[in-house]
């Protein structure tokens, strides 16, 4: 069966005779690539969730949002990508209208409540550093409220399009499905830039807002500590750099998929190949994977129970440590004036 059976767009992922958008080639190299992002992606996320479980000291407010995390990259990579290396293995998109429909919402929900968890890591760095609530201290109902709000978020705009608002369709080559942002009808133009704005351009928002006060905060306190022989400067640069890399591969997973459909709101005339459009997809589909190598394998915390259970057991040789946002934390209470 193919394609355009069941899926009104279908013309827009094959050429002009009907054939398909890319060789048979083509499609085993994108199955190939899309199993080397989801696999590592399944077994990072998951052995997130297990040693979290397992371990007691993990299981704090300020790990709350990065566990929530792997559970929504799981999602994303258990349907999104074992789906895009199944269909990019057969060539086409097998599952049928009512596939398309399901694998488009749960990827959409998956893969926005990720996103918004990043923001929700952000603003927690910044409430555990900054205080901008004074001494009050960050605590689990905050850390459950937060995540709760990422999957409500989520959850509320991506239900539209199963009535009426928006749609999901085929998107690239036609192996995968997402919210329909080529569609050029009036009511659907609507709901991509409503959706743009508010799962994209909000996030994107609220990260930079957060890590530009929590930079600023360490600069002030880097120079009153001046006296503590560069420790402070030290530990600003460290946690500058980290925050320098999250937000470049933000910008990296979902900058490319938010402004081409941007470029095809604005311009309905513009044609896009099917591989052009494909690209985007893959880059945002990526973030299940390298989330969790910079924002929980990086922090020694999880990393001294991690990396013994992918090991089987073998330990790493690494002595433990706070997390980053605790020990910014304490470093920032020591040197602040009484």
């Amino acid at each position: 069966m193919q394609p355009s059976v069941f899926l009104p767009n279908a013309s827009a992922y094959s050429g002009p005779q009907g054939e398909p958008a890319l060789s048979r080639t083509g499609f085993i190299i994108l199955a190939i690539i899309m199993a080397i992002f989801t696999g590592p992606a399944i077994v990072l996320n998951a052995t997130v969730i297990i040693v979290s479980l397992m371990h007691k000291q993990l299981r704090q407010p300020l790990n709350y949002a990065l566990v929530n995390m792997a559970v929504a990259d799981l999602g994303t990579a258990m349907t999104g990508g074992v789906l895009s290396v199944i269909n990019n293995a057969q060539g086409y998109f097998s599952m049928g209208r009512t596939g398309c429909v399901m694998e488009g919402f749960s990827v959409s929900l998956f893969g926005i409540t990720s996103l918004c968890t990043v923001a929700l890591i952000a603003v927690e760095r910044m409430f555990v550093v900054c205080k901008p609530l004074g001494q009050i201290t960050f605590q689990k109902k905050h850390a459950v409220g937060g995540i709760a709000v990422s999957w409500l978020w989520s959850l509320t705009w991506n239900i539209p399009p199963l009535f009426g608002w928006g749609r999901y369709e085929l998107e690239g080559v036609g192996t995968s499905c997402a919210p329909d942002w080529q569609n050029r009808d009036p009511h659907n133009v609507s709901y991509i830039l409503a959706y743009f704005a508010v799962c994209f351009a909000v996030p994107f928002a609220i990260i930079l807002a957060s890590y530009t006060k929590l930079m600023w905060t360490l600069r002030q306190v880097s120079k009153m500590a001046c006296v503590e022989g560069g420790a402070v400067a030290k530990g600003e640069m460290k946690v500058a750099s980290m925050v320098i890399l999250m937000v470049l591969t933000f910008l990296i997973s979902w900058l490319p998929y938010a402004t081409l459909a941007m470029l095809v709101v604005y311009k309905p005339n513009m044609e896009i190949h099917p591989l052009v459009g494909t690209v985007p997809v893959y880059l945002a589909k990526s973030s299940t994977v390298y989330n969790p190598i910079i924002y929980i394998y990086l922090n020694k915390q999880f990393r001294k129970y991690a990396v013994p259970f992918l090991l089987c057991g073998r330990e790493p040789g690494e002595q433990d440590e706070a997390s980053e946002a605790t020990t910014v934390e304490v470093t920032t209470t020591k040197v602040s004036p009484a």
